[in-house]
C-alpha cells in the first residue's frame, strides 16, 4: 500500500488523493484502508517514516561495516544514490507534502534525517579535520540536493535516464562535492 500511495501522492500531490484512490491502487476498497491505517494522513506518515527510517539504518549499515573513512564515503554516496535512483517518487513526495504530515510525524521525520545528515558529517569530519560542523553539513545537504532531484528532474522533462547511466555520474559528482579542497578566505 505505500508504494501505491508514492507513486499516487508524487503524481497527483497529497490533497488530491482520495482514500478510495489509495485502495484501489493497492488492489482494496477505499473503506479497506482504515484496516491499517487512520486515514490518507497516516499513510503519509507511514510512508515517510518508514523511508526515514530505511535511510538511517542504511547509513548506519555502512558505517558499522566500514573503518576507512573514504571508503564509508563512497558507500555512503552509493547507498543513497541507489535509494534516490529506487524511490524518485518517496523524494517527490517528501519535497511537496510534508506539511501534510501531522506536527508528531514532521517532528519524528526531521529527527531522524538530522540523525542521518549526523552519520555523514561524522564521515566528512574524518576526511576534512579541523573543518566546521556546519560545513561539513552544507557539504551533505548540498549533495542530498544533486542526488535526490537528479532523477525526478530528469524523468520530470519527459526523458528518463537509466540507471545503469546515472548511477557512476551522480555517484562521481557527490564524492567530488564533497571531497573537495576548500580554499581559505583571505
Amino acid at each position: 500500500m505505500l508504494a501505491a500511495a508514492a507513486g499516487l501522492f508524487a503524481l497527483h500531490g497529497f490533497n488530491r488523493v482520495s482514500l478510495e484512490d489509495l485502495g484501489a491502487a493497492a488492489g482494496v476498497s477505499g473503506p479497506a484502508v482504515y484496516r491499517h491505517f487512520e486515514g490518507k494522513q497516516a499513510v503519509l506518515g507511514d510512508l515517510l517514516l518508514t523511508v526515514s527510517r530505511e535511510l538511517l539504518d542504511g547509513g548506519r549499515r555502512v558505517i558499522a561495516e566500514t573503518t576507512d573513512p573514504l571508503a564509508a564515503l563512497r558507500r555512503l554516496v552509493r547507498f543513497h544514490v541507489e535509494f534516490a535512483l529506487g524511490k524518485p517518487d518517496v523524494i517527490r513526495v517528501q519535497d511537496r507534502d510534508f506539511s501534510s504530515l501531522s506536527q508528531k510525524d514532521q517532528s519524528e521525520v526531521r529527527a531522524l534525517q538530522r540523525n542521518y545528515v549526523e552519520i555523514w558529517v561524522e564521515v566528512l569530519a574524518l576526511l576534512h579535520p579541523g573543518t566546521d560542523a556546519v560545513e561539513l553539513r552544507m557539504r551533505a545537504h548540498a549533495t542530498f540536493g544533486l542526488i535526490n532531484s537528479t532523477p525526478h528532474s530528469v524523468r520530470n522533462h519527459g526523458r528518463k535516464i537509466a540507471p545503469k547511466t546515472a548511477r557512476p555520474l551522480l555517484e562521481s559528482m557527490a564524492l567530488a562535492a564533497l571531497t573537495v579542497k576548500v580554499p581559505q578566505a583571505s
